[in-house]
């Protein structure tokens, strides 16, 4: 929000106070002013006019001048390719300080220069309220500027400060100069008078106009007919306001619509009465087509969009900007103003779309108080009469209504006090509420206040409460020690299981990561154990933003996919973080391998980041969290095999309940995410933090030897080797006592001297007693054991 000093001027005194004093408590009152700007800076200059003006003799672009600055004529050389003789300009004398530095007499190429013609840039002025021929040349004055006149921003109406105030989303009611003139007369004490133009659209004979909607995104829209105005210049004062807001004046009536949006903070727009056929204006919506805007540009309209119509065909894009075929010209004899209110959600997703940021967009998404919109009426008719010379004035029309219902709030003194902790009396709490415009009324300690329309953000007592030590001071708060109970200062149990998974998957080798909890609708489409029911948001920042993630994975895999874009083939990384859908938020942990997991180049050694080392890392977790592997199960993976290779994934279980998936990428989704071989797998972390688990047990290390037994079976290539492992498991008893320590598989052979539909196994089985020393013939028993089982059970061959 910009707003200048001449413009607050306007409502009330404000000659003793310095721009930074008012921009000081403005911030105290909880309107952040985020900085000053003046519209010109330099001191020491005058008014000049140019006597005489003669090239330079050794330059092919300089010029010489004698410049009469009303008491005495200065020699100054001047390079701007525009200077002549007889044109009043403003002059920097020497000592004169401005932007570039100080202006000091010398010598330019042999000849004498006492000072500088200036340019507006030079002097500071913002370049974009500037023309090319302003930017590229000195600025010459008007020929009745007073020469030897010390005040030339004076002149010019550059003699202006402006404040720029960052507003909190609550207060988009200061984006009216009108609401935020009154917000400062109540912060700074001043009396506050806006100008008298309440009813002065209740002027106006029968009309032919019509107004209507066919959506429900506009519930208020009011028209009227000015059937003759002169187009001409715009008031000083206009020009110098909308130029402080950083608009350029165009004429008179396109400066009102514009004057009168920022003073009431109601965008408003003005047609050319000529260019609607048969006066009859829609609102509609489901266009899709291409349409030229005021701008020139064309833009293409979505069914979604609202937009203003006549004849069914497209005059503006509603609330943002109006068309190219019915703008105001220089020709415009009469206009139709409109007025309205439109759904701010449906404004602010066409104006992204289509990259409009007005000044129009920009205070319909952030909210524009119910009555703004006959205020603009009748301020615009008013300020249309004085400076348009405005006639032949037809009723104001109407298609809805504005659905303001007045709000009146009690509260009592003691409400106030006890809320924020302070002893503030009767009569502070009702000047605050007089100053705010509140018309309080208080009795028996009782406040009935009545709420402004544009102070939509007052909603119950803490509201008034705010206001009270808004514009008290906050440094009336008492200063105390706040009182809290003292608490232990540990982590819950979840909170140890995430720093232990942590903690132990970077010892192992993988990166922590941390990826966008907002994705894309393909993102949400591919969603690997996902929530039901995913969250979009009503705003997204863009496409790539839309939706609340339910998966972790597809996330994880851009990772990657920029990593090997780039060269770096080991990529090895995990995520543990919250996934969400309407029905809550769950944790999940995901991690992607790819290359290799761990390399010693000296030694010689690999790990591959292969299905076997992700498993690994799975069942290494879950010994290391106190899940027994005797509780965890990996079953072929038939549910998700669009992003999953159907024959290398597989489903995890614990206690037969699935908490997630771990396998290689379909090669197809592979070519989608351009990650190719990777390994990835998706767990339920919460379901993990609920699981029971194994308390730790310690026990004494035997004091007898193991022994090992080695064998070979081979069994048909489906049976999985866990059932193998299983029966060895069953059959470790001897005398009551479990006497294999170890089962490990260390080889797995399909191929040469093993049939196509066999594989051939290994196994490593370690024998050991608590109690004794085992003799041969007690390993051969329980071996013996085993082997029949393993045969019978699984069919299975021993090889010699």
């Amino acid at each position: 929000m910009r707003i200048s000093r001449k413009w607050l001027s306007q409502y009330m005194d404000v000659s003793d106070l310095s721009i930074e004093e008012m921009a000081d408590r403005i911030t105290s009152a909880g309107l952040e002013v985020e900085g000053i700007e003046r519209l010109a800076q330099g001191t020491n200059l005058v008014i000049g006019q140019v006597e005489e003006c003669y090239p330079h003799p050794d330059s092919d672009h300089l010029n010489c001048t004698k410049v009469n600055v009303g008491d005495e004529i200065l020699d100054i050389v001047c390079g701007a390719p525009n200077v002549a003789a007889g044109q009043k300009v403003i002059v920097a004398l020497p000592g004169a300080k401005l932007p570039g530095g100080e202006i000091k007499k010398g010598k330019i190429r042999g000849q004498v220069s006492n000072g500088m013609i200036c340019s507006l840039v030079e002097l500071g002025v913002d370049p974009h309220s500037l023309s090319e021929e302003q930017k590229s040349g000195i600025e010459v004055l008007d020929q009745d500027a007073p020469v030897g006149n010390k005040d030339p921003f004076a002149y010019l109406g550059l003699d202006d400060e402006i404040l720029e105030i960052g507003l909190t989303p609550n207060r988009s009611d200061c984006l009216a100069a009108f609401n935020m003139g009154l917000e400062a007369g109540a912060i700074l004490k001043r009396e506050v008078k806006l100008p008298e133009y309440q009813g002065a659209a209740n002027v106006g004979g029968p009309t032919k106009l019509h107004v209507s909607s066919t959506t429900e995104k506009c519930p208020l829209f009011l028209g009227k007919v000015i059937g003759e105005i002169t187009i001409k210049e715009s008031p000083k004062w206009m020009k110098e306001l909308l130029a402080a807001s950083g608009m350029k004046s165009i004429n008179n009536v396109v400066d009102i619509s514009n004057i009168v949006m920022l003073e009431t903070g109601q965008p408003m727009h003005f047609y050319d009465k000529d260019a609607i056929v048969n006066q009859e204006i829609t609102v509609a919506s489901g266009f899709d087509e291409d349409y030229v805007a005021l701008d020139g540009v064309t833009y293409h309209l979505l069914p979604e969009d609202i937009v203003i119509t006549n004849q069914s065909k497209p005059i503006g894009i509603a609330g943002i900007m109006g068309g190219d075929d019915s703008k105001i010209l220089d020709t415009t004899k009469g206009l139709i103003i409109e007025c309205a209110i439109f759904d701010h959600v449906s404004i602010r997703n066409t104006a992204r779309r289509l990259n409009l940021a007005t000044e129009s967009s920009i205070r319909y998404q952030k909210g524009i108080e119910p009555l703004a919109a006959s205020k603009a009426l009748d301020r615009a008719v008013q300020l249309l009469i004085e400076y348009a010379d405005a006639k032949m004035i037809e009723e104001t029309v109407q298609y809805g209504d504005s659905g303001y219902t007045p709000i009146s709030l009690s509260c009592t003194l003691k409400d106030i006090n006890d809320r924020l902790g302070t002893d503030f009396n009767a009569e502070e709490v009702k000047d605050v509420f007089d100053r705010l415009h509140f018309e309080p009324e208080y009795e028996d300690g009782k406040y009935m206040v009545h709420i402004p329309s544009y102070r939509t953000d007052i909603e119950g007592k803490a509201d008034l409460s705010e206001e009270v030590i808004r514009l008290l001071g906050y440094d009336r708060l008492p200063s105390t020690l706040p009182l809290m109970e003292m608490t232990e200062g540990k982590l819950n149990e979840k909170q140890k299981l995430i720093r232990t998974v942590r903690n132990l998957y970077c010892q192992l080798g993988l990166q922590d990561c941390l990826t966008y909890t907002l994705v894309s609708t393909q993102k949400k489409d591919n969603a690997i154990l996902g929530l039901q029911d995913p969250i979009q948001l009503a705003s997204p920042m863009s496409e790539e933003r839309r939706w609340i993630r339910t998966s972790i994975l597809p996330s994880l895999l851009d990772v990657v996919s920029y990593n090997h874009a780039r060269t770096i083939k080991d990529v090895n990384v995990f995520e543990l973080s919250n996934v969400a859908g309407t029905q809550g938020t769950r944790m999940h942990l995901a991690f992607v391998l790819s290359g290799l997991l761990q390399q010693t180049r000296w030694l010689q050694y690999e790990l591959p980041s292969d299905f076997y080392t992700g498993k690994g890392l799975i069942e290494t977790l879950f010994d290391h969290i106190g899940i027994s592997a005797a509780r965890v199960s990996f079953e072929a993976n038939t549910e998700d095999v669009v992003h999953f290779h159907p024959y290398q994934s597989a489903k995890i279980l614990i206690d037969k309940k699935c908490i997630g998936y771990l396998g290689k990428i379909h090669p197809q989704y592979a070519k989608e995410t351009d990650c190719k071989d990777v390994i990835m797998a998706e767990l339920d972390f919460d379901a993990l933090v609920d699981i029971k688990k194994a308390k730790i047990k310690f026990a004494p290390v035997s004091k007898y030897p193991s022994v090992q037994r080695d064998l070979a079976f081979v069994i048909d290539r489906n049976m999985p080797v866990k059932k193998v492992v299983s029966i060895i498991n069953k059959n470790a008893r001897y005398n009551k006592e479990e006497i294999i320590r170890n089962v490990e598989v260390f080889d797995v052979y399909q191929g040469e001297h093993v049939a196509k539909d066999e594989k051939s196994i290994a196994l490593s089985i370690t024998f050991q007693s608590d109690t004794h020393t085992l003799k041969d013939e007690e390993i051969n028993e329980v071996f013996e054991n085993i082997l029949q089982a393993i045969q019978t059970e699984c069919d299975a061959t021993l090889r010699s």
